[in-house]
């Protein structure tokens, strides 16, 4: 590819209260760092907010010991919407996020001694690695999944995004985004009654299991930090899926959208709509969110969940002293330093 597809920058994820949330998810996940917080209009996603221009208030949060973030949502023009009814594992969009672990024993133990809501027991996946699946208080589900990824290894026992769950309803027409467009390589493909999944809801069903993983994680400007990422597709067999996010707007309550951090973003919007994913937004230049700004853009797997891609111009190394680094003119090829990148920990929020 003539495009650098390095990882997953983000999920996004619509909460009601996004300080609130960010509280639990540093103290439960270690995303304790914020890129940014910015509270703006979002002028160019009235194709997904119902024809209107939406107030909103958001933090993009990392781990420092490697992942993608999280983007905290919140409407701050209107209440954001639940779903009607209770998704089940197989439902179209992004069903749960994964994060890394290295010790994950001990971090399944760490949630059960702060009382989360833990799904399952600890148990093994399909390539034979340890994980288990948990919910954040507002019903959002996320795995917990070993890995050997990591940027700088520190005391906590889990890394930031290292991927999503994706349900899917037809797994044929879906895998061809994911692997021709983001290059992601198939891992496996297995369809049976996955016992791993025993304690998600609608997990005792038969599936189709596909999982993907990234190829190009030790390229772009972030690409160490990031590490490896993967994307799980999975299709239910027996039964409808629901679409999760039916008769309600991105940004309302749930995971919103999955955000790729890219490298040239000309040469993969000419890709994507030669395999029929043409972007559905495109900022076209520069957005600037006071202490961030690049290009980012938009488009929909076959089920209409959205996909973001995000090529960053400008973010803040030290923001207490201004310090802002340019990425414009760099070597997509090669990663910022270690020592650079590690600099983004000066912003850390302690409890």
């Amino acid at each position: 590819m003539n495009y650098i597809i390095s990882g997953i920058q983000q999920v996004g994820i619509g909460v009601t209260d996004a300080e609130k949330a960010w509280t639990w998810y540093r103290k439960n996940f270690g995303m304790d760092v914020p890129v940014f917080k910015d509270a703006a209009e979002a002028k160019l996603m009235t194709r997904y907010t119902s024809g209107k221009v939406e107030s909103r208030y958001a933090i993009l949060a990392i781990n420092m010991c490697g992942g993608g973030g999280f983007e905290i949502w919140q409407y701050t023009s209107k209440t954001p919407v639940k779903a009607a009814i209770d998704y089940t594992l197989g439902d179209t969009g992004i069903y749960a996020t994964k994060l890394k672990s290295h010790a994950i024993d001990e971090k399944y133990a760490d949630l059960k001694s702060k009382g989360a809501n833990l799904l399952t027991e600890v148990n093994h996946a399909p390539d034979g690695r340890k994980h288990f699946f948990v919910t954040d208080p507002y019903g959002n589900i996320f795995e917990v999944v070993e890995s050997t990824s990591w940027f700088k290894l520190g005391k906590a026992k889990s890394g930031g995004v290292a991927g999503c769950v994706m349900g899917v309803s037809d797994m044929d027409k879906t895998i061809p985004l994911y692997r021709d467009v983001l290059g992601y390589a198939v891992v496996y493909d297995t369809t049976e009654v996955h016992n791993d999944f025993n304690g998600v809801p609608g997990g005792a069903d038969k599936f189709r299991r596909v999982l993907l993983r990234g190829t190009q994680s030790d390229k772009g400007n972030f690409g160490r930090l990031l590490g490896t990422t993967e994307i799980e597709l999975v299709q239910v067999l027996g039964r409808t899926p629901h679409k999760m996010f039916a008769d309600r707007n991105w940004g309302d309550l749930g995971f919103i959208h999955v955000c790729f951090d890219v490298n040239g973003m000309k040469e993969l919007s000419h890709k994507a709509a030669a395999a029929g994913f043409a972007f559905t937004v495109d900022s076209s230049t520069s957005f600037d969110m006071g202490k961030a700004a690049g290009q980012f853009t938009y488009i929909e797997d076959p089920d209409g969940t959205l996909i973001e891609f995000v090529e960053t111009h400008k973010i803040p190394i030290f923001e207490k002293i201004g310090w802002y680094l340019s990425l414009k003119n760099r070597n997509p090829e090669k990663p910022l330093p270690n020592w650079m990148v590690g600099m983004l920990a000066l912003n850390r929020v302690r409890d």
